[in-house]
């Protein structure tokens, strides 16, 4: 039964950010905003395909301890992929609210995805063994929170301080995708029901997606 939902619960999820991501680029009409939004969900769709497929082939067979490998480089590649996706979001958020200079800024957002990247490329995270470290889970997390974190205190004041009521709640599904993420990272491996945290937190992203594309749908 787990086998069948979560399959099709996967299916619709990578099929709806995949195709609004490659509407939002088609249709963007030169609005880079929008362009950098359709990209952005087309890298969350791809990136997690890489995980999300191959343990929907394991549910669906043999079971998920035989494709230990094949999830762990999933999780490796869906890692970076996330990263770029926050990259996207700061410079969706940049030219949404025609932030100019704040050189400063910018270089901290890379710094923190330069370091998770770097992180998540180390031999010590053991991606394609069946006992990765919790540790390296922890410290991969880190600068990847710090950046959630940051994405969330611009989208909140900037939304705020300009009364745009379309991303009003931006910031409230990148405080919710790390609410159900963080969790997991922690306490999945002892406790496998809050892996199920999983679905909240992809639906997060989904919420994500569907704001820019009302956000289009209203400004074009």
């Amino acid at each position: 039964m787990q086998a069948i939902v979560e399959t099709l619960f996967d299916i619709i999820y990578l099929t709806t950010v995949l195709t609004l991501g490659v509407r939002m680029v088609r249709r963007s009409a030169g609005r880079r905003q929008y362009r950098l939004f359709g990209w952005m969900a087309v890298v969350l769709g791809a990136g997690d395909a890489f995980h999300l497929a191959p343990r929907a082939v394991a549910l669906c067979t043999t079971g998920l301890e035989n494709y230990t490998a094949a999830l762990g480089l999933g999780k490796w590649i869906t890692s970076v992929t996330m990263t770029v996706f926050y990259l996207l979001l700061y410079a969706v958020w940049r030219e949404r609210y025609r932030i100019r200079g704040r050189q400063g800024l910018t270089a901290l957002v890379g710094l923190l995805a330069g370091v998770r990247i770097l992180l998540c490329m180390l031999p010590q995270n053991r991606w394609l063994s069946a006992d990765a470290p919790l540790v390296w889970g922890i410290w991969r997390n880190i600068p990847f929170a710090l950046l959630g974190l940051v994405m969330i205190l611009l989208f909140y004041r900037s939304a705020k301080e300009t009364g745009d009521r379309v991303f009003s709640r931006m910031w409230l599904t990148i405080a919710l995708s790390f609410g159900f993420y963080i969790p997991v990272v922690l306490w999945a491996d002892a406790v496998p029901m809050v892996g199920m945290l999983m679905i909240p937190k992809t639906c997060a992203y989904v919420w994500t997606v569907l704001i820019g594309c009302n956000a289009m749908k209203q400004e074009l």
